[in-house]
C-alpha cells in the first residue's frame, strides 16, 4: 500500500493564552494521497485554516503528530519545518500573493530560486508550467494585466513549478467568478490525477464538490464527517 504523502494523528492546536485561550483543533486524524483531490468543508472559525496551516508545516501542533512523506514534524525546529515545507508543500492562497513588481515567469521562477535553482533551466521550467496552465502568453505579463483568474493561475503555477508532493490551497476560487473558479478547480484536479499529487482545497462553495474525490467536513475544531465524491460510493463515517 502507498504511503500517504501527509497524514495527522490526533492532532490539536491551542490558541492564545488565559480567558482568551480557544482550542483551534481537537483530535483531527486524516491522510492525504497522491493523486486525490480532497475538500475541506466547513463555517468560518471552525479550524479549517489552522489545519492546512499545520499540515503545510507553517504550524506547529499542540499535541498530535503530523508526517510528511514519512517524516515526522514532531519537535522539529522552525528551520526543519521550513526545509520540509520546501521539499514537499505547495500552497495556492485566495489573494494570489504574487509580487506585483514581477512579471508572470518571475514570480514563478522565484519559487525555483529560494530552493536554489536558478539560471536557463529555471527559466524553462518556469515558462513549461506556466504554458501547463494555459498562460503561454503571458510569460510577461505583470499581475496589474491579468485577470483574476490569469493571476490565480499564475499562483497555482508557481506552487507546483517545484513539483511538491502536495498542494494545500485556502479558498483558491472565492476571489473569482463561477467561470474562473471552474477552471482553477480543473486545473487543480488535473494536477491531482495526472501529476499524481495530494490535493487539499479549503473551499465554502459546493458547486465545486464535482472536482473532488473526498469532503471533509469540520466543525468546532473536529472533523465531523467525510463523503467519498463517487455517488455509486458514496458513505458518510463517524470519526472513532
Amino acid at each position: 500500500m502507498t504511503e500517504p504523502v501527509i497524514e495527522a494523528a490526533n492532532v490539536s492546536k491551542v490558541l492564545g493564552t488565559g480567558p482568551a485561550q480557544v482550542r483551534a483543533l481537537k483530535g483531527v486524524s486524516l491522510t492525504l494521497s497522491s493523486g486525490k483531490l480532497t475538500m475541506l468543508m466547513g463555517p468560518s472559525g471552525s479550524g479549517k485554516t489552522t489545519l492546512l496551516s499545520i499540515l503545510g508545516c507553517m504550524l506547529a501542533p499542540t499535541g498530535g503528530t503530523v508526517r510528511i512523506c514519512g517524516t515526522s514534524t514532531t519537535g522539529a525546529r522552525p528551520d526543519e519545518l521550513a526545509k520540509i515545507r520546501r521539499q514537499h508543500i505547495g500552497f495556492v492562497f485566495q489573494s494570489y500573493h504574487l509580487f506585483s513588481t514581477l512579471t508572470a515567469a518571475e514570480n514563478v521562477q522565484l519559487a525555483l530560486e529560494v530552493r536554489g535553482e536558478q539560471g536557463p533551466k529555471a527559466i524553462a521550467k518556469a515558462r513549461e508550467v506556466l504554458d501547463s496552465v494555459g498562460l503561454s502568453t503571458k510569460m510577461a505579463s505583470f499581475p496589474r494585466e491579468l485577470s483574476g483568474g490569469e493571476q490565480q493561475r499564475v499562483a497555482i503555477a508557481r506552487a507546483i513549478v517545484a513539483e511538491p508532493s502536495a498542494i494545500l490551497a485556502d479558498e483558491p476560487t472565492a476571489a473569482l467568478d463561477a467561470s474562473n473558479g471552474q477552471t482553477t478547480m480543473a486545473i487543480l484536479s488535473a494536477i491531482a490525477k495526472e501529476r499524481d499529487r495530494a490535493v487539499l482545497v479549503v473551499t465554502h462553495d459546493q458547486r465545486l464538490f464535482g472536482f473532488a474525490d473526498r469532503i471533509l467536513y469540520i466543525e468546532d475544531g473536529s472533523l465531523t464527517r467525510e463523503e467519498l465524491a463517487d455517488p455509486k460510493a458514496m458513505s458518510v463515517q463517524q470519526p472513532s
